[in-house]
């Protein structure tokens, strides 16, 4: 009866140490920073900036002191703006958070239920038995798990690349946004400069309109024209300081920045045109392959898969456990206690009477259909989206490169000869100055192009990886919305 016990003891150890996660899931998902090491990876050398997940308070503090070296008190560069968002931003700690908390929760899924053990006392006060009858021990073990435990596994890997895409995409997304609101807030200071030397050039018309009405030379409404000209720039140029002042803060904001750390300036202008762009003629084929948020569809597609062979294999069966125990009886034979120690195994199921699966399995066949189309849809968007892009990257291009190329020169060259026409006494101050505004005019059109190329090559980037939001071409800046200063920067 011993042995018996002993194997029977054997085959419950077996059914429960077999249940247990192997050691290297184990380590894949407990670790501190599980799979952010190939989300840092990925965003780095799509960015070009590292990636941090701050988990204490030494890291944060560190942290914050590199943030303090790249901003304080300086101008700071596009590619600075991207990192100190990544480094910065707490809604980026957030998505890294949600990474560790679908680890966790995998891991938790790769642990088997415990087994659960009960033991009963029976006969309780049973006289000449020593206070009891029998004792009862058993141990449950759902087997069901333990062979469902190889797929389940797959699942849960799938659905752990799943959340490391949606953290790599989050990132992306970060610094998109980062980028756009530098191109934003510097795009509002040049503009607001060009608005600042028409201002100028106003100001001269204005005065020198008010001595020629004390001369008689001009009329009163002459004289209007030009101060109504110089008080509307001064009402825009009121109205532009204001949204650079917002796009700055736009900027700050995403940027995670506060305290003395917002004591940061931008350019005051936006880099130069390239001389051209790239040509990137299967623009289709490279977002399909590159898109994250189209990979995290696919993976989408693949775990529901899983999860529907899964649902199949379990239609019937829903439940199994197995339950391993020994009962213990005494009784009294001729005045003497003996005791019987009896092995019991038994197998616990549901008996598919009334619930045959059918609809479980119908359910995960809709989900797979779900998935299957919107994986189809996200591919259309995605196509269509790549498109968009380039076509904003290159025709932007072009009309800032027109603007440079043709309307700036010509600008100048009727502003030289109105120049050496006034000094030849053949035209007035006042052709002179219109000529001047004009030019002022077309450099805040060009100016604005620009901000429309570098919007728009930025967007080609998310059209390509993922993380954007509209590309669209960048918005045409006019003296109502954007504003300027001086010196080195904002």
């Amino acid at each position: 009866m011993r042995m018996s016990i002993v194997k029977l003891t054997g085959v419950a150890s077996f059914a429960f140490l077999s249940a247990c996660a192997s050691p290297e899931l184990t380590a894949q998902y407990s670790s501190q920073r599980a799979g952010f090491a190939s989300v840092s990876e990925r965003t780095n050398a799509l960015t070009g900036q590292d990636a941090v997940w701050i988990q204490n308070a030494a890291e944060a503090k560190a942290n914050a002191a590199r943030v303090h070296n790249l901003v304080h008190q300086k101008t700071i560069s596009a590619d600075t703006a991207v990192q100190v968002a990544i480094l910065n931003n707490k809604g980026l700690q957030a998505a890294y958070a949600e990474l560790g908390l679908s680890a966790a929760d995998i891991w938790q899924q790769t642990l088997q239920p415990n087994p659960t053990v009960s033991i009963g006392v029976l006969g309780i006060g049973a006289d000449g038995l020593g206070g009891f009858r029998s004792v009862e021990a058993t141990i449950a073990n759902n087997l069901l798990s333990l062979f469902t435990r190889d797929s389940r596994a797959g699942i849960n890997e799938i659905r752990f690349r799943q959340a490391q895409q949606r953290a790599a995409l989050e990132t992306l997304r970060v610094a998109g946004e980062a980028r756009n609101a530098w191109i934003n807030a510097v795009a509002a200071f040049e503009a607001g400069g060009l608005i600042r030397q028409a201002q100028e050039t106003a100001n001269a018309s204005s005065e020198l309109a008010a001595r020629l009405g004390e001369t008689g030379a001009l009329n009163i409404a002459g004289q209007a024209r030009e101060h109504v000209f110089y008080a509307e720039l001064t009402g825009q140029r009121a109205q532009a300081t204001l949204a650079a002042r917002l796009a700055k803060e736009a900027l700050t904001r995403q940027l995670g920045l506060w305290g003395t750390e917002v004591d940061y300036y931008v350019p005051n202008a936006l880099p130069a045109l390239p001389r051209s762009v790239s040509r990137r003629p299967n623009i289709e084929a490279e977002a399909l392959k590159n898109r994250i948020d189209l990979s995290i569809a696919r993976l989408e597609l693949e775990a529901v898969a899983k999860e529907q062979g899964l649902t199949e294999a379990t239609r019937f069966v829903t439940d199994l456990e197995i339950i391993v125990g020994v009962e213990s009886e005494r009784e009294l034979d001729a005045g003497d206690r003996v005791t019987e120690t009896t092995p019991q195994v038994e197998l616990e199921f549901a008996i598919p009477i009334f619930d045959s699966g059918k609809a479980r399995l119908r359910r995960a066949e809709m989900i797979y259909m779900r998935a299957a189309n919107l994986l189809a849809q996200n591919a259309v968007n995605v196509r269509s989206e790549a498109r968009s892009a380039y076509l904003a990257y290159t025709s932007t291009h072009q009309i800032a490169q027109h603007y440079r190329d043709a309307v700036l020169p010509l600008r100048r060259t009727i502003e030289e000869e109105a120049l050496l026409s006034y000094n030849g006494m053949i035209t007035n101050t006042f052709e002179l100055l219109a000529d001047t505004r004009a030019r002022l005019n077309s450099n805040i059109t060009e100016a604005s192009a620009r901000r429309g190329f570098w919007s728009a090559n930025a967007n080609l980037a998310a059209a390509v990886y993922g993380g954007g939001g509209s590309t669209s071409v960048g918005g045409t800046a006019t003296g109502s919305d954007v504003a300027g200063g001086s010196g080195a920067g904002h």
